[in-house]
């Protein structure tokens, strides 16, 4: 399984820094920012080695959709197998790629169905010197959102980072299948800022955008498919906005059948803030209709 990367060797000694976009094969933001780095970056002012992947995931980037024909999720699939399924050998060839860096930089977006408050996010690893240069990563990519959550979930790349003992963060930035100008600029400053971080390239430490950083311990946090699910298969309406807060056994919003004659009103299960909203209007039952960030 070949996976396309570009490399750029710096003139100087320095860490090997891999960015990686289009793990899912809708969210595009990644995969622009990423393509508009390897014209940016210079090798004659680079310290080390940048290997940029746009597309990880060109199975399914090439159906348009999150998966693969085989609908496994690559975040979930890691670190795969090499005489598996698409995906399985996706997972394989990337998860080598992951255990040659240094440092790791793995970009998302909601894809095609959820929009996404703009965040930097990373495992509360038990390496305490790990941990602390992901939050100094995290903090330098500049987002308005900084959430270390749960280091045990598997199958994601962050976990083969983890197992490897690199310092990994990863982003999200609105989606909805829309391709945001904002967020493609945001991905190329907060990369290039996380490469003067780690000593990577000269550049100006711009203002903090970050508003708010939380350390969130309980068990599965960040895992945002688990949260909040369609009590049945329909139309979703939310009645919460992206960056809005709500009380617990508040209304998100209404699931409705097919002929609009079986109306069910979905109550957050939390309270806090809105950080993921459903946008595309089809729901199966069970699947995600926001995700909220308590206060902890």
């Amino acid at each position: 399984m070949q996976i396309y990367s570009k490399q750029i060797l710096g003139k100087s000694d320095g860490p090997h820094l891999l960015i990686t976009g289009g793990v899912h094969g809708d969210e595009f933001e990644p995969m622009v920012a990423i393509r508009r780095l390897a014209r940016l970056v210079d090798p004659s002012q680079l310290r080390g080695r940048l290997t940029l992947i746009p597309v990880a995931n060109e199975a399914a980037f090439l159906r348009g959709t999150r998966t693969a024909e085989d609908l496994l999720d690559l975040a979930r699939t890691c670190p795969g197998r090499p005489d598996g399924s698409i995906t399985e050998r996706t997972a394989h060839a990337l998860s080598q790629i992951i255990q040659t860096s240094d440092y790791f930089i793995d970009l998302h977006t909601g894809g095609t169905i959820m929009s996404v408050l703009p965040l930097t996010g990373y495992k509360l690893v038990p390496d305490e010197g790990i941990l602390e240069m992901q939050r100094r990563m995290a903090h330098a990519f500049n987002l308005p959102l900084v959430w270390g959550t749960d280091y045990r979930l598997e199958g994601r790349t962050l976990s083969v980072a983890r197992d490897a003992g690199i310092p990994a963060i990863y982003a999200e930035y609105l989606g909805s299948g829309l391709c945001d100008p904002v967020g493609v600029e945001s991905y190329v400053d907060g990369c290039l800022n996380v490469m003067a971080e780690l000593g990577m390239i000269d550049r100006e430490r711009p203002a903090s955008r970050v508003e708010r950083a939380i350390d969130d311990f309980r068990e599965s946090a960040g895992h945002m498919q688990i949260r909040n699910p369609a009590p049945m298969t329909g139309f979703f309406e939310p009645s919460v906005r992206l960056g809005g807060e709500v009380e617990a056994g508040n209304p998100l919003g209404t699931v409705t059948d097919i002929l609009g004659d079986n109306i069910v009103e979905v109550a957050s299960r939390e309270s806090g803030t809105v950080i993921v909203l459903r946008t595309f209007s089809r729901v199966h039952a069970g699947d995600t209709l926001a995700v909220i960030l308590e206060d902890v």
